[in-house]
């Protein structure tokens, strides 16, 4: 162990010479920098006189303390006073304490106070060494504290140009606060560059200022660019948090869970955002009715949720809040505003509907139908004229037949019990039923039981009532063939109070077929007619009317079943057959049976002759089935018709004969045999149909009209004056022409007779006959002969022409020119309207259908034209005839024949 040393040794003195180092180098890394804030001498409680960078100094500090109990250090750095504050003393200081749990390490910040009266002398003492100092012309951070309450006008800060030390300058601004709105805010002193504020601003107006400082020389010359000064206004918490609305109104469910959300409400404040100026706490102050709490909110959110599942509309159906919110995230000097919230409990089906007594008694006469008998009442404690509230009965027990039914009552909602169905007193005179009630919504609550029940008790009266038909439809069976006059029972109906039948008279009201008769006192029915099963189907009714002495009735129904017997022989519905003899050889015939099936099928199909007959030569029965037969003919039958008899026979005898009508016909299939124009018979006679009936007509019609016209145009000349007719007039108008290929437009000579074509111009009149001249209304015309003109010499002008327009050389004449010139005006025109009308339908349209214009057909057909129908004298080159098929074998026989 080394000696101690005295103190006032060398070694001691350096020792302690380390320490003090030491304490001085530790003090210096734990001390942050020191910050001022200039202060009015007097400041009141709650005031906020600056705000330090915590985070600058420790970030992570967790513990934040002041030396000084006068002053409180917010989160956010924000120094406030705890209460007034008279200060006497120029210059005051005191010291932030900064921490952190975790690491135990710690750090100071030293904050200095100055009245700004001391400032500004000091600032004003020390103006020439500032000007003599070489300082940068840049902007500088300001500040100016909201509402600020002085002294005006305020120091804010200084602002020079460093190229003071060479020129004299002179300091200007402008911008908002200076020569725009807010005007004459700020100001600086020319020559010192001091800046000052004027008067108090509010943040919420303006937030901050821009301003543009100026550097100038006295002659105008400006050494420095202008610079921006941006004054930021401090935010003071002078704004209270403001609700969205004075009153908030939220529902809720009865019996809603913990945690159930009722609404939100909000608040705003206009102070500064993101400070504790601006951060909201919400609370609720007091609840009314008070007990038992059960609603909460969130501090931040504003929330408002259940915090108990008690609710009970029945009980309570509305409470009414008081709420609060504050700004300075709650703490007790923040400001604050109180709002009020009224939660209306919405209902649930939590209670069921319940009868008023648990039994009843009702009474109705029996037979009475669409009547009331009872109302039974419900209490429900849920919402009136709701969902939950509304009751629906239904009957449980008890009415299985279906005479009773029970509705709600709208209004009341009372329960109606009914009756639908009349009641028999002499089959029950008691009826117990068992019905219950629920609501229309689904039952919520925690009863196990979802429905309530109640017994009623109907007694049924006894009523003096008529006879009862029961069963209303009664049956007998008959055989179809008994004979007129037989008797069988008939309709009974009885007494329903003796059960007896006696008394009681009957009378028909409806006998279709007039069938049988009815006895009056007894019912029983007799035969009138033969009955005829296959006429009603099987099954003939009657109906009935019984009635007692006092002239009640009731109507009933008697069936009567008609027993079928075998009386009816099988027959063939298709009576005409054809047979398409080129491709078939037979058909198939098929018998049916009205009888029912037991008296039907098989049946057995044969020929009706004697063994050497016609028939059985010619045609031969094959069976195909239980049902149906082929029949065939033998031999090589020529087209017509043939009555063949064919008897069928059923199972037990029965048989009928039908004559059916075979027709042999030379078709494909049977359908094209009916719409043939001819059909040969089996005498080798032609029959026309009536496609072919109607072509002959209309040409013998069309015929009568032309020879008509001809007549009377030569009577109508002969009556004027006798006509002499050139002998070569026919062969003037009459030219044979075989072909059918257009002709060329060309002008044929007067040898020949040109007429209009059906449906042509009228300006072809003139181009081969001449001519035509009208005076006074008379017209001629000329025969050119030998002349060869063409149709576009011959041009038409309006109605006049004349025989020069047409002419292209010497022309000569007939001599009889104008007895052919008067005939030809008369039959020209007439002829031409009568073929004009023919080509016209009903609507004067063109027919399409009636008169055609053949079009050239070409050459090389190796059928040639159709021979039966042209000139042709020569009968050879026909033979092609013999390989056209079927359907051309009348024709070609025809054709041969001519």
């Amino acid at each position: 162990m080394a000696p101690a040393r005295a103190p006032g040794s060398p070694s001691g003195a350096l020792c302690r010479q380390l320490l003090l180092t030491l304490a001085i180098l530790t003090f210096a890394c734990d001390a942050c920098k020191t910050v001022t804030l200039h202060v009015p001498s007097k400041l009141d409680a709650e005031k906020f006189i600056g705000r330090v960078d915590l985070k600058e100094c420790f970030k992570s500090a967790t513990l934040i303390h002041s030396s000084d109990p006068d002053f409180q250090i917010l989160g956010d750095g924000s120094v406030y006073t705890t209460h007034a504050i008279l200060s006497s003393s120029e210059k005051s200081s005191f010291t932030i304490l900064l921490s952190n749990t975790a690491t135990q390490e710690e750090k100071k910040i030293l904050v200095l106070l100055e009245h700004q009266t001391k400032v500004l002398k000091k600032r004003h003492s020390q103006e020439k060494v500032l000007r003599r100092a070489k300082r940068r012309w840049a902007p500088i951070p300001c500040s100016v504290p909201e509402n600020s309450l002085g002294p005006f006008p305020l120091f804010l800060q200084q602002i020079q140009s460093d190229t003071a030390q060479n020129y004299t300058i002179y300091y200007s601004i402008s911008g908002p606060g200076v020569d725009k709105e807010p005007r004459n805010l700020f100001y600086v002193e020319r020559d010192t560059g001091n800046l000052f504020c004027t008067r108090p601003i509010d943040r919420e107006t303006y937030p901050s200022f821009e301003l543009v400082a100026f550097a100038t020389t006295p002659d105008g010359y400006t050494p420095e660019y202008p610079l921006t000064l941006v004054i930021r206004i401090e935010d003071e918490n002078d704004n209270y948090p403001i609700f969205t609305e004075t009153s908030y109104i939220f529902k809720v469910f009865e019996n809603s869970k913990v945690g159930t959300t009722v609404g939100q409400v909000c608040a705003t404040d206009k102070d500064e955002p993101d400070t504790l100026h601006t951060r909201l706490r919400y609370s609720i102050i007091e609840q009314f009715p008070a007990s038992p709490t059960l609603f909460s909110m969130h501090p931040t959110t504003g929330v408002i949720t259940t915090s108990s599942s008690q609710l009970d509309r029945e009980l309570i159906d509305k409470y009414q809040l008081k709420i609060k919110v504050q700004d300075m995230d709650g703490q007790y000097f923040g400001l604050q505003t109180t709002a009020s919230c009224i939660i209306n409990i919405e209902d649930v089906n939590d209670n069921l509907p319940t009868f008023t007594r648990s039994s009843y008694v009702a009474s109705v006469e029996e037979n009475r139908i669409d009547v009331e008998i009872l109302r039974v009442a419900v209490q429900d404690k849920d919402l009136i004229n709701t969902a939950n509230w509304r009751a629906n009965y239904t009957i449980l027990e008890g009415n299985e037949d279906g005479h009773f039914k029970i509705v709600t009552d709208s209004q009341t909602n009372e329960g109606v019990l009914c009756v639908v169905k009349p009641l028999n007193y002499e089959e029950k005179q008691q009826v117990t039923l068992q019905i219950g009630v629920v609501n229309e919504a689904p039952y919520t609550g925690s009863s196990r039981s979802t429905m309530n029940t109640a017994t009623v008790t109907v007694n049924v009266q006894n009523q003096d009532e008529g006879p009862e038909c029961d069963p209303r439809v009664q049956t007998v069976r008959i055989k179809e063939n008994v004979p007129v006059g037989t008797k069988n029972i008939g309709y009974k109906a009885y007494d329903p109070e003796t059960r007896s039948s006696s008394g009681i008279r009957y009378m028909k009201s409806s006998d279709p077929e007039g069938w049988v008769t009815v006895d009056e006192n007894s019912g029983v029915i007799t035969i009138l007619k033969r009955l005829d099963r296959e006429a009603r189907s099987g099954v003939y009714n009657i109906s009935i009317i019984a009635s007692d002495k006092d002239g009640r009735t009731c109507n009933g129904v008697l069936g009567i079943i008609l027993e079928d017997v075998n009386d009816n022989g099988p027959v063939i519905p298709q009576q005409t057959v054809i047979i398409c003899k080129t491709v078939m050889s037979s058909a198939e015939i098929v018998a049916v049976d009205p009888d029912e099936p037991i008296h039907g099928p098989p049946f057995d199909f044969s020929l009706e002759g004697v063994s050497d007959s016609e028939v059985l030569r010619m045609w031969r029965l094959t069976k195909v089935n239980d049902t149906a037969a082929r029949l065939s003919y033998l031999n090589d039958l020529q087209f017509g018709k043939y009555t063949v008899p064919v008897r069928v026979t059923d199972r037990l005898g029965q048989s009928l004969v039908t004559q059916l009508e075979v027709i042999l016909c030379d078709c494909v299939i049977p359908n094209d045999c009916n719409i043939r124009s001819g059909l040969r018979t089996g005498n080798g006679e032609v029959i026309l149909g009536k496609w072919a009936i109607l072509a002959i007509l209309l040409g013998i019609a069309l015929l009568f009209c032309v020879l008509f016209t001809l007549v009377c145009g030569a009577t109508t000349g002969a009556a004027k004056k006798p006509k002499v007719f050139p002998d070569d007039l026919a062969q003037q108008n009459l030219i044979v022409s075989n072909t059918e290929a257009p002709g060329d437009d060309k002008v044929y000579s007067t040898n020949g007779f040109t007429t209009h074509a059906v449906g042509g111009s009228a300006q072809g009149i003139c181009g081969t006959l001449g001519s035509r001249v009208k005076n006074g209304g008379q017209e001629t015309i000329e025969m050119v002969k030998g002349g060869h003109q063409t149709m576009e010499s011959c041009q038409e002008t309006g109605h006049h022409h004349t025989l020069d327009s047409c002419r292209g050389g010497p022309i000569a004449t007939d001599n009889s020119k104008y007895t052919y010139s008067e005939w030809y005006t008369y039959t020209q025109p007439r002829l031409g309207e009568k073929v004009r009308q023919c080509d016209q339908d009903n609507t004067h349209m063109q027919a399409q259908d009636y008169v055609l214009t053949y079009n050239y057909e070409g050459r090389g057909s190796a059928a040639g034209s159709v021979g039966c129908c042209s000139e042709r004298q020569e009968e050879d080159g026909l033979e092609f005839l013999d390989h056209l098929g079927p359907k051309f074998r009348t024709l070609a026989e025809t054709c041969m024949k001519r």
